[in-house]
């Protein structure tokens, strides 16, 4: 798996590369992301270092925007990872209340009395801080959503199944309470481990990369 790993790098690092604050109109509405952050690298390139879409047509624009600005980690769990880690660096014990989800209103009428709502925007911001000056990102612009849902999940399993393809021991992801994180370098715990890319995604990939670069 690690010549395919190999070869997914060296195209995708290619690409036009986004990075914040990115400008919504150059971006596709419709695709896959793929994130790189700094200081990981993997087939002497910069790693890819998660794999995300949208459900929604028309989303991806939207989606981003969760990531990199909206803080709120019940809408990304992108973001509530992130925060994860810098609190389990800081032995906080706010984490508890970070793991929480909040976004149903019996969960608020349960739960919303740990909230300190203060110090969870400090959070917050920490965590936007980190995502906008540690990450970049390219697309690969497809339309249909089953496509793109089944090409999200070959990426992320070509990616966690190279052996080659190490998160460097700095990395903010070694201080996550999930060991999937740790042991995938990705941002992620789903897709890992399946069904690889094949000949035909790579075909694919190859064409949908071209247009952009």
């Amino acid at each position: 798996m690690s010549q395919q790993c190999c070869i997914l790098h060296e195209i995708v690092n290619k690409m036009i590369r986004y990075h914040f604050p990115f400008e919504d109109n150059i971006i596709p509405r419709n695709g896959v992301y793929l994130l790189f952050e700094t200081g990981e690298y993997g087939h002497d390139a910069d790693r890819i270092v998660r794999i995300g879409t949208h459900t929604g047509p028309n989303q991806l624009r939207s989606r981003l925007k969760q990531h990199f600005v909206q803080e709120n980690k019940d809408r990304s769990i992108f973001r509530k990872n992130i925060g994860r880690c810098l609190l389990n660096q800081d032995k906080d014990p706010y984490a508890s209340v970070w793991e929480l989800d909040f976004t149903t209103r019996e969960a608020k009428l349960n739960n919303g009395h740990l909230i300190d709502s203060a110090y969870q925007s400090t959070i917050e911001g920490r965590v936007s801080d980190y995502i906008q000056k540690h990450f970049s990102f390219c697309v690969l612009a497809v339309e249909n959503k089953p496509e793109r849902l089944s090409l999200k999940s070959r990426l992320i399993s070509t990616i966690s199944l190279c052996d080659e393809c190490a998160p460097s021991v700095e990395w903010l992801g070694m201080s996550s309470p999930h060991e999937k994180i740790r042991r995938s370098g990705l941002w992620q715990v789903n897709e890992l481990y399946k069904e690889p890319l094949n000949n035909q995604d790579f075909d694919k990939i190859e064409v949908l990369a071209s247009e952009s670069r």
